[in-house]
């Protein structure tokens, strides 16, 4: 009889493994899974709120000043010399130089 309850796991062992691991999961998405989902909400609302005469860098760190934006193509052109204008995709665009995201 004691070598049937000695084979059998403590309840409060399964009880703890749970515990800890939910423990880990709220430790993991604090310092990680959240801050990522902040800066991603932060760079969307920067290219919302993009305009003509902004001065904007882009994913191929391309620096240059929005001249006109085309909301049905999601595309900016972007001058980035004097007379030379480009096209870009709006989802391309990271940041202005001007204002860094945390």
């Amino acid at each position: 009889m004691s070598i049937f309850l000695a084979a059998q796991p403590a309840a409060g062992a399964n009880t703890q493994f749970l515990i800890m691991m939910v423990v880990i999961f709220a430790i993991m998405w604090f310092f990680m899974i959240r801050p990522q989902q902040k800066r991603q909400k932060e760079i969307q609302n920067f290219r919302n709120s993009i305009a003509r005469g902004t001065q904007v860098v882009t994913a191929g760190g391309i620096y240059g000043t929005v001249k006109d934006i085309d909301e049905v193509a999601n595309t900016l052109k972007v001058e980035i010399a004097n007379g030379i204008v480009i096209t870009v995709d709006k989802g391309s665009v990271f940041a202005s130089p001007q204002t860094t995201i945390q």
